[in-house]
């Protein structure tokens, strides 16, 4: 891939009508809301229909988008989208994401916040809706025919008598010049052609025979490469650096050094990697950790900013004149993103201009951090977005694109920087641990009365959005500070429940002043948070903290289930309102044909390899997506190991755009919570963290017997359409976590469940 006109100039001579800015375009730039990921100001005005379409003379037309694909199919369905609502070909459409220098600023492609930011009534679908009653108008003036009575169909609109006239000749090189219509009538899903069908991933071919160009595939004309030097252990300091310790390396250009940030650059990349090797650094030691075995402990110990999510003001008094009340306490680690392919970046910086090349999930974040990083101005730095190692949050994608400005600008020349194993698992953002303490109480008919749920989760940094630099690795050792905690005691809500974060268990009522926003019927409810600061780097993995609350809670409902002698299914639904999870609750059960009954399994041996099923179901962010997982698994008594067999999944995430692409991420997602919930852990001694490769940091590994997944696809063509990449990751532990308990009597309350865990529970059980 190579770089030697600009991108505009590019687009120019693809032939399609490119969007062109004004001085007055610069001088008052627009920002658009995307819920709680807003955007900043940009020199792309968003109300603009020229800001997101293009049809060039021969009818091709160029989209453009801020939502990008990082493997989870946006890159296909956003053409789908396109496609269908100008009618033309899928062939006809040219996507171009998540370029700073010509992509609306969309923020941050996550939190599963694509889907309902693209295609509903705003943004690339009414742009699109908008551009297709724009030419349909300018038809029906060339055809002198109303337009209501004219048809289009691949780019053609024509009139009854016969005539007709393509997209190409209507537009004639010129700019539509008008603002997105917020009353343009989308394509009615009956109406669908495109959108709504299973079409096959448009990369896949590229994927498939090793010719997709990847970020590590990035290549500029005098590119050099460059290494970073990360401190050996958390929280050291640059005392001294031996510049001379590596005068000898062949190749050398010049080692960087910014307050405690250092890196190295050379001709060649194994040079760098030497340099990097040899340079002594004299280093002052941080803090020691807090000892991984009492960490759980530690805390709850800490300074907290806290936050009353909903609290009804009857639980304690409830709880103590209660006859049954059960306790529970559930643990999460933390976790890394484990991407397969360490992270990797380019950066151009020439003059006071600077490209980067970046798998970035945040292109305008990331400018805006290299500008701070680099003391450019924001204009003068185009950030590229090339995918990179799957993600699905922050692993160390934004900080190497740091790493590369940062050393690009001490060389001035191209520098690729692609990260180590090692520097990779040290570098990331890991998903938080966390802590939840869980209470309720029974009546004498088994039904919940009061439950009470309080957490702790911990945190430092996060994404760098725009304006915090120092929320990663390299910005914090650069100079910059990162977010941290300030401690704060919780006040009682005021506003209406949002349950963005799934703090709040589905089966409460979730009633602030009144108004209840919760999925379920208890009404004496009280959630309470504690956010703490973190030792290590903390941001967002595949549903952050939706999976560890969710984990808690689910776990919970069905040790309230046993207590109550109650069969899962049909205890949830007695405590449950929202339409949407009573459905996909019984879905997964007629498909997974349950079996009513309590959990656990009766009669299950004590010895020996036995089977049992367990179910959870979430609404995700509260109203982001709906989901009910059946996990049926066996567990070996005597060797702790516990083997998935077969998953059943309800989910409905509105209207469906791709079914093929949405059992991709369902697939995907369950493997991926298999994963975290039977294997993976950050470790670490009182200086540094040691799960730093793949024999240190356990994941599912190949060749292992994967599990039938069923998926039952629940599609509601008139509804919002939501998220669903990160649904059903948050069910999969919770899942397997019960039927754990359904096959052998054993609570285990602690990820991952690795065999000693199991036996440790098994040991423990009555």
């Amino acid at each position: 891939m190579k770089r030697e006109i600009s991108r505009r100039d590019f687009v120019k001579t693809s032939g399609a009508l490119v969007v062109c800015f004004s001085a007055a375009t610069f001088a008052e730039p627009f920002a658009i809301a995307q819920g709680p990921f807003d955007t900043h100001k940009s020199h792309i005005d968003p109300d603009k229909l020229d800001s997101w379409l293009a049809v060039a003379s021969d009818g091709t037309v160029t989209a453009y988008t801020g939502k990008c694909d990082f493997g989870q199919g946006m890159y296909t369905v956003q053409t789908q989208l396109v496609a269908e609502e100008l009618c033309v070909p899928l062939d006809k459409v040219k996507l171009i994401q998540c370029d700073t220098c010509v992509t609306p600023d969309q923020g941050t492609t996550s939190g599963s916040q694509s889907t309902p930011t693209n295609f509903n009534e705003r943004n690339l679908a009414q742009a699109s809706a908008t551009a297709r009653e724009a030419l349909v108008g300018m038809a029906a003036q060339k055809l002198n025919a109303p337009a209501d009575q004219l048809t289009v169909e691949n780019g053609v609109v024509s009139a009854k008598s016969g005539v007709r006239v393509t997209y190409g000749e209507l537009i004639e090189g010129r700019h539509f010049n008008i603002a997105v219509n917020p009353k343009a009538k989308r394509r009615l899903p009956g109406e669908w052609k495109v959108l709504g069908k299973p079409v096959p991933s448009l990369d896949r071919v590229a994927l498939m025979t090793g010719t997709f160009e990847f970020i590590h595939n990035v290549r500029v004309p005098g590119m050099v490469h460059g290494r970073v030097v990360r401190p050996p252990e958390a929280g050291a300091t640059v005392a001294s650096v031996d510049e001379e310790s590596v005068r000898h390396v062949p190749g050398l250009i010049k080692v960087v050094v910014r307050n405690n940030f250092i890196g190295v650059v050379a001709e060649k990349q194994f040079q760098a990697a030497q340099a990097a090797k040899n340079l002594k650094v004299t280093w002052k030691p941080g803090s020691k950790l807090p000892p991984q075995e009492d960490f759980y402990g530690y805390m709850r110990k800490q300074p907290s900013r806290d936050v009353m999510l909903v609290n009804s003001g009857d639980v304690e008094e409830k709880l103590k004149s209660a006859s049954r009340v059960l306790k529970a306490t559930y643990l999460h680690p933390y976790q890394a993103h484990g991407s397969i392919g360490s992270s990797c970046a380019v950066a151009d910086m020439q003059g006071d201009h600077a490209t980067v090349w970046s798998a970035t999930q945040s292109v305008y974040p990331t400018q805006h951090g290299i500008s701070a990083l680099t003391g450019l101005a924001l204009d003068n730095v185009c950030v590229i977005f090339v995918r990179g190692a799957g993600c699905y949050g922050l692993n160390a994608a934004d900080t190497v694109a740091y790493d590369a400005a940062l050393l690009s600008q001490a060389v001035r020349r191209p520098v690729r920087v692609q990260l180590t194993r090692h520097d990779e698992f040290i570098s990331e953002n890991y998903g938080s641990a966390c802590v939840a303490e869980q209470q309720a109480s029974l009546d004498a008919g088994g039904a919940i009365e009061v439950w009470d749920c309080e957490t702790w989760v911990s945190s430092l940094g996060g994404r760098p959005g725009y304006d915090r630099p120092g929320n990663v690795i390299t910005g914090m050792l650069a100079g910059f500070d990162p977010d941290t905690i300030t401690p704060q005691p919780a006040s009682q809500p005021t506003a209406e429940m949002r349950n963005r974060n799934n703090a709040v268990p589905s089966y409460v009522a979730g009633c602030v002043d009144g108004k209840c926003a919760g999925a379920g019927s208890v009404r004496s409810e009280r959630v309470l948070t504690h956010e703490v600061k973190s030792p290590f780097f903390t941001g967002p993995l595949r549903s952050p903290l939706r999976l560890q609350n969710t984990f808690a809670h689910e776990c919970f409902m069905d040790e309230l289930s046993a207590e109550a002698k109650a069969d899962p299914v049909a205890y949830r639904l007695q405590h449950l309102k929202e339409l949407r999870i009573i459905d996909v609750l019984k879905a997964a059960a007629k498909a997974a044909q349950w079996e009513v009954r309590p959990s656990p399994k009766p009669g299950a041996a004590h010895t020996g390899t036995v089977s049992g099923r367990g179910i959870a179901c979430v609404a995700y962010e509260g109203d982001n997506g709906y989901a009910a997982l059946i996990a049926e698994v066996t567990v070996n008594q005597e060797s702790g190991e516990v083997q998935p067999r077969r998953f059943v999944i309800a989910h409905d995430c509105g209207p469906i755009s791709n079914p093929d692409g949405l059992r991709n991420q369902i697939e995907g997602g369950i493997l991926q919570g298999t994963s975290r919930a039977l294997r993976e852990e950050i470790t670490w001694d009182s200086d540094k963290v040691t799960s730093i490769d793949w024999e240190s940091y356990n994941t599912l590994s190949l060749g292992i017997q994967l599990p039938v997944i069923d998926c039952v696809l629940i599609d509601r063509p008139t509804a919002t359409a939501t998220g669903a990449g990160e649904t059903a990751i948050t069910l999969a532990a919770a899942a397997i976590g019960n039927a754990i308990f359904d096959a052998t009597g054993a609570r285990i309350r602690q990820v991952p469940f690795t065999p000693d865990h199991v036996k440790a529970a098994l040991s423990s059980r009555g």
